[in-house]
């Protein structure tokens, strides 16, 4: 009888859940190039949903050299990304991009299909379940922090 041997505790295994987001390869590039600037050597961009901001939520993200229990981690043009569990709840199918407006300047958006309302600076957002609650609480909306940027 022939024996197969496997070095099971060497083989690398792809996450077994799919990217929680996509980012484009001009973002991941433009991050790549961030952290080469700050000697950021084995770091990896983690993004996360704060409470927070004009609508409730506010989108985060930096650099990050650690993972934790229960981070969805994976790579995309070269770039690790990592979202905590509560995070990936707002954020599964958004997407993350670079505009370059002019030789200057540059900013990151994130498209979010979960966000069924946003703040004028796209850094904060509300979701389906809060309008809900919203509305059965009586107070709507609140004020907009963003209209002066």
């Amino acid at each position: 009888m022939a024996t197969i041997e496997q070095d099971v505790i060497n083989q690398q295994h792809e996450n077994e859940f799919p990217p929680v987001l996509e980012i484009t390869e001009g973002a991941s590039l433009r991050l790549q190039s961030m952290m080469k600037e700050r000697s950021l050597e084995g770091y990896g961009l983690r993004v996360f949903v704060s409470g927070g901001g004009c609508s409730g939520l506010q989108y985060g993200m930096t650099f990050d050299n650690e993972e934790r229990f229960g981070d969805t981690v994976w790579n995309a043009h070269g770039l690790r990304i990592m979202v905590d569990p509560i995070s990936a709840r707002y954020l599964t199918g958004a997407t993350i991009s670079y505009q370059q407006d002019n030789m200057l300047a540059g900013a990151f958006k994130i498209d979010n299909p979960n966000a069924v309302s946003s703040c004028g600076c796209g850094h904060s957002f509300r979701t389906n379940q809060q309008a809900a609650d919203d509305d059965d609480d009586g107070y709507g909306n609140g004020g907009g922090c963003c209209s002066s940027h």
